[in-house]
């Protein structure tokens, strides 16, 4: 037997403000996308938005449903919606932004497993790193690669 370690990496900023200017878009995207959530049972809503490789960035917000699970995650109603409507261009990065009552929490919305496993999927379609940025107000986490959030990716080969 051996013991092994997974190390991930990733870098916290204080404020949106530390963030170049083009992931701070993207955050703000995010952040702004939590306006089309519909929560009535959690009052949690979430915001997330995909930057395209051709520089466009498509928004999306968790939707619920009485009739539970019937609802979707913000980052998988961002991602499909890109797929679709540019599905030649890879998706370079996501954002997620969280909220109670549309008010940002302090500390980063953070993916459920399986909006990560989509992540994964289209990273691995694009062949390319796609980073994840995780949005609160008092502190924003970014990863290189959905490898960061989702370390033993699932593989169906």
């Amino acid at each position: 037997m051996q013991n092994q370690s997974i190390n991930i990496n990733y870098q916290e900023f204080s404020s949106i403000d530390e963030l170049n200017a083009e992931d701070r878009e993207l955050a703000c995207a995010a952040i702004e996308g939590m306006k089309g959530s519909y929560a009535p049972y959690s009052h949690f809503n979430v915001g997330a938005a995909v930057r395209m490789s051709n520089g466009q960035i498509v928004r999306g917000a968790n939707q619920e449903n009485a009739a539970f699970p019937s609802g979707l995650c913000a980052e998988r109603t961002a991602m499909f919606a890109a797929g679709a409507k540019y599905p030649d261009k890879d998706m370079q990065s996501i954002a997620v932004a969280g909220g109670v009552y549309g008010r940002i929490t302090d500390e980063p919305a953070t993916p459920c497993g399986a909006c990560r496993q989509v992540m994964a999927q289209y990273q691995a379609k694009s062949g390319k790193p796609m980073s994840v940025i995780m949005v609160g107000g008092k502190k924003i986490w970014k990863f290189e690669k959905v490898d960061d959030i989702l370390p033993l990716i699932f593989d169906s080969i």
